[in-house]
């Protein structure tokens, strides 16, 4: 243990030092039952073994499920006292209030440095007592990490952990047991886990985290195994602040989230089915509005980035814009906050197929569970059932694949009578407004994009103030009913 110095003087970390050894070598179990180890000259007794106990286990949280632009900044381990006084200072440098997860034995070992870090204004939680690699252990060995933890923690710094989570952020049902028998009620894991950096650019550390920088996000840092643990502070700060996100506790970003129903219980989750024996169902191609009065309507394709997509709804609501959004489902999964947010914002959210592909090159069956399977995870992301709109990627589609995506229960194919090719960085703002203008007329559904890198945040603004100018209301294509 490389943290156990000729420094350590106090007997009861002592103690403790020899109780870790014991159960990492044997599992035998050292404690008396009421775990108080601040009786220093108290007997070791042996205990009755530590029996799993019946009932619910702790949930896991590797994000919160929240629309709030916020995320919360977590550190693993106890670095050395110079390390940790340069980590508080750099987070009060960029006015961040983070969340550690401490190891008991740490705690135990220089209790000052954990008292500096809530004095600090940051949040402590359970990193187990000695960093063990728990899903190899026993239910005892992995019952004791967590539960000595949490007492030396609550001992030494008056706190009680609510969470915990282990070195690597692995987790199994032994761990999930435990800790719900050791009073803690979630065990956290990580929405991105910063790793050391290699010889990445500063640029290109910059391009990472922006990347995944999302809602509800959790970052997870190692003080201990992370050399440059500090290099990252700013770049997370300047990545937050960017697409417009506050850093905030663990605790107060959990305290925000919103309840998640499995899929089955959220109504209209069933409105897509794969359905192989109608090979003739009608279907309607929609390009633009038939009344052809004066309103368009914005689309937006594909999936992106918290900063790219963020950046699109804040523009839209500034101007007062409600627009249809064609989501790409493998992207949802990974990131439903963002497509809740943007049904939240009033938008419409609509079936982009979940991968993407090419719907002319499908089998029957590969083309139904494409949208059915789109339509599931974006159900279950949105809370809701989707605008029942389909648009296929490419805007490449025939008669039978159309009768096929209706036999689903997408019946409406949603298609566009103005495209820019914005999805080509090539194409600068400029083109875009310019392609925009030249081709909308009464009745217009508009293309565009949501991808990452693109002109298209650039164009937006000027293409809506524009063509309000020229008199046109935006209005999202579930409204094309509209008189």
């Amino acid at each position: 243990m490389p943290f156990l110095t000729n420094k350590i003087k106090n007997p009861v970390i002592l103690l403790l030092m020899f109780v870790l050894l014991a159960l990492s070598v044997t599992g035998c179990a050292l404690f008396t039952s009421s775990g108080n180890l601040s009786e220093e000259n108290k007997p070791i007794e042996t205990e009755k073994p530590v029996v799993p106990v019946n009932g619910e286990k702790s949930k896991v949280i590797p994000f919160v499920y929240t629309t709030n632009k916020e995320l919360s900044l977590t550190f693993n381990g106890m670095g050395d006292e110079s390390l940790m006084t340069k980590l508080l200072d750099e987070l009060d440098r960029y006015d961040i209030k983070a969340t550690f997860f401490l190891p008991g034995m740490r705690v135990a070992e220089e209790p000052g440095i954990a008292k500096e870090i809530l004095a600090r204004g940051h949040g402590i939680e359970n990193n187990t007592l000695s960093r063990l690699d728990l899903t190899h252990l026993s239910y005892e060995q992995v019952f004791k990490e967590i539960n000595v933890s949490n007492e030396v923690i609550e001992r030494e710094l008056g706190v009680k952990p609510q969470y915990m989570r282990t070195r690597s952020g692995d987790y199994n049902d032994t761990v999930q047991l435990a800790a719900a028998q050791s009073g803690l009620s979630a065990v956290v894991s990580y929405s991105l886990n910063l790793h050391e950096w290699q010889q990445e650019s500063e640029q290109e550390k910059a391009d990472y985290i922006r990347k995944y920088v999302t809602r509800g996000g959790i970052i997870a840092l190692d003080t201990e195994l992370d050399g440059q643990v500090l290099e990252s502070i700013p770049l997370i700060a300047k990545a937050a602040a960017e697409v417009g996100y506050k850093l905030v506790p663990l605790k107060e970003l959990v305290s925000s989230g919103q309840e998640r129903k499995p899929l089955e219980q959220i109504p209209g989750f069933d409105a897509a089915r794969k359905n192989l024996n109608d090979k003739q169902s009608s279907y309607k191609l929609i390009y633009n509005w038939e009344n052809k009065k004066k309103v368009v309507s914005l689309t937006f394709d594909d999936w992106g980035t918290d900063y790219t997509i963020t950046k699109l709804l804040d523009i839209l609501e500034k101007h007062d814009v409600k627009a249809t959004f064609f989501l790409r489902a493998n992207g949802v999964e990974k990131n439903p906050n963002l497509a809740k947010a943007i049904a939240e914002a009033g938008h419409d959210v609509a079936n982009h197929t979940y991968s993407h592909p090419v719907i002319t090159k499908l089998t029957p069956e590969q083309l139904q569970e494409e949208v059915v399977k789109a339509h599931q995870v974006i159900t279950e992301a949105i809370q809701q059932q989707p605008t029942m709109l389909f648009r296929p990627p490419t805007g490449e589609i025939d008669d039978e694949r159309a009768r096929i995506v209706a036999a689903t229960g997408y019946t409406s194919i949603a298609m566009y009578d103005v495209t820019v090719f914005d999805w080509d960085s090539a194409n600068d703002a400029d083109h875009i407004v310019k392609g925009v203008l030249d081709q909308t007329v009464d009745g217009s559904v508009i293309l565009l994009h949501m991808l990452d890198n693109i002109h298209t945040i650039e164009a937006l603004p000027d293409v809506i103030e524009k063509l309000k100018s020229e008199g046109y209301t935006f209005v999202p294509m579930s409204q094309m009913s509209l008189k």
